[in-house]
């Protein structure tokens, strides 16, 4: 089976393409500035890097792109569209209604549509992306996989606000958490390093990158995240603020006469560690580099931040599992920089953790980093949300067709 993952979002469509014999990558890329001027595709096949440069005005031009160079003779690596057994998509958020990787039907289209408040800049190009493959491959299988599924096992002690409970009864405000399907593949990829069974273990994984969270994963479940309603809440990021005394809202707005929207461009644009670099930059190797290279004193601050918010959080989550087994860091900061690794772990020695340098002297690469002896395993391990989406959908499109032919 050969699935297509997708991954639309508002200016971009990304994209691999699975042999499910092997779950080997057959080819990958991006369609970036999608309605902009300068759009363009970058492809990789068979070692080979290529960029095309083409109009590309909606989401639907941007996939009828994408098919046609993985069946183009030189640069494609199937022949017909054809090949194409199903495909995938990431969606951001489910809301309450989904918890696991669904086909794509009228109904589920229907529930996507009813969460796009919830998450008004994300949904809305997914639901665009699966619409074109809807009408570019219509009588192929289409899933859905929610970056919020993976938290649905989260109990009412961890994902209610302590406001009035009417505004969650009708306007579903609470703690939904995000990057689930980056949590269950490394937590889950956590448990197989370690060769002990996940139902057995209190792993806590840190997917920390320009957009970071924290999941409390106790015996493979979701009990706690550090996102909530929106990805605002929660660690440092590289423009986002992370927690923050709400009352600093209405305050700021009414000492600098800001709007709604303007005071959460702020938040969300314009804070975390850009905003504590004084507009550095919110790439933390600029920041990593101008503070210890530099010794920028605002880069070093924002670093020193970023990295106490994320052992506070670790600490807290292991409070809450009454214990931890493991600690994996994922996702760009996660996998390549052994500094902030070092330094969170530095926090997180009363646990009996130890870290070896050598050992975390890597980058992107699978594999422990904490001491033999170590009574907390600490580990490396790059995420892989794709391969989670191709796999749930090859499931999803097995169990369609076993069904099918044991009716008939």
């Amino acid at each position: 089976m050969k699935v297509l993952v997708i991954n639309a979002g508002s200016s971009s469509l990304k994209y691999q393409l699975f042999d499910m014999k092997d779950e080997s990558v057959l080819c990958s890329g991006i369609v970036e500035r999608i309605g902009l001027n300068g759009s363009r595709l970058i492809h990789k096949a068979r070692g080979n890097k290529y960029t095309i440069e083409s109009d590309v005005k909606d989401h639907k031009i941007a996939l009828r792109f994408v098919l046609d160079i993985l069946t183009d003779d030189e640069k494609g690596v199937i022949k017909t569209m054809d090949e194409i057994n199903a495909v995938g998509h990431r969606v951001v958020h489910g809301g309450e209604t989904f918890s696991g990787s669904v086909l794509i039907d009228e109904n589920v289209m229907k529930a996507l549509e009813d969460n796009v408040e919830l998450a008004p800049l994300h949904n809305p190009p997914n639901i665009m992306g699966i619409k074109a493959a809807e009408e570019l491959l219509p009588n192929v299988p289409q899933v859905g996989t929610f970056d919020t599924a993976f938290h649905q096992t989260l109990s009412k002690k961890a994902y209610l606000y302590a406001i009035p409970l009417r505004y969650y009864t009708k306007y579903k405000i609470r703690r939904y958490g995000f990057h689930g399907t980056s949590h269950f593949y490394v937590s889950s990829r956590t448990a197989e390093i370690l060769n002990r069974p996940i139902e057995e273990m209190k792993i806590i994984t840190c997917h920390i990158g320009n957009g970071s969270s924290i999941a409390a994963v106790k015996y493979g479940k979701s009990i706690d995240t550090s996102m909530g309603f929106t990805p605002l809440e929660g660690l440092v990021m590289g423009t986002r603020s992370g927690d923050l005394d709400p009352a600093i809202v209405t305050f700021l707005q009414e000492k600098e006469n800001l709007s709604y929207k303007e005071i959460n461009n702020i938040l969300n644009k314009e804070s975390g560690a850009f905003g504590l670099s004084n507009g550095l930059s919110s790439d933390m190797r600029d920041i990593e580099d101008a503070a210890l290279k530099d010794h920028n004193d605002s880069a070093k601050m924002a670093l020193d931040i970023y990295n106490y918010r994320i052992a506070k959080y670790i600490g807290a989550y292991a409070a809450a599992m009454n214990g931890v087994d493991a600690i994996t860091f994922t996702a760009g900061v996660g996998e390549n920089s052994a500094y902030t690794r070092a330094d969170v772990c530095s926090y997180l020695e009363f646990l009996g953790l130890k870290i070896d340098p050598n050992k975390n002297s890597i980058r992107g690469k699978e594999t422990v980093i904490s001491t033999d002896d170590s009574k907390v395993k600490v580990l490396v391990v790059p995420t892989n949300e794709e391969l989670v989406i191709a796999r749930d959908t090859q499931k999803i499109v097995q169990n369609i067709k076993r069904d099918e032919e044991e009716v008939v």
